[in-house]
């Protein structure tokens, strides 16, 4: 096994043929899942609006191989995405997903005679 990287993972898509109970479900539980709830873990935070109940988003946490790239992390990201939907029984089409590898990213630090 090679070099492992983390990568967070903002998976967006759009809502689907949601039924009747699954609207009335995301509509009561969308405190849970606003603003605040955003946070990236392995397991996934959904976040959406519900007015007008259109877009989601998943945050994940995933470590792969540096090797395999951000592709791969944004394929795992959307696979988990995907089942933990369809487990859910919501509908959603159109997933895309934004990457960002945290053990490349450069940090800007101020200096002391910049604060």
């Amino acid at each position: 096994m090679g070099e492992q990287h983390t990568y967070r993972v903002i998976v967006r898509g759009t809502w689907d043929a949601l039924t009747g109970e699954a609207r009335e479900r995301l509509l009561a539980e969308a405190a849970e899942h606003g603003m605040l709830s955003m946070r990236f873990t392995e397991e996934g935070s959904l976040s959406y609006e519900p007015a007008p109940l259109k877009h989601f988003s998943w945050r994940y946490v995933v470590v792969s191989d540096a090797a395999d790239g951000a592709e791969m992390a944004a394929a795992l990201a959307e696979d988990r995405a995907e089942t933990a939907l369809k487990g859910l029984g919501y509908g959603f089409r159109d997933l895309k997903s934004t990457v960002t590898d945290l053990d490349t990213m450069k940090v800007n630090r101020k200096s002391a005679s910049r604060r």
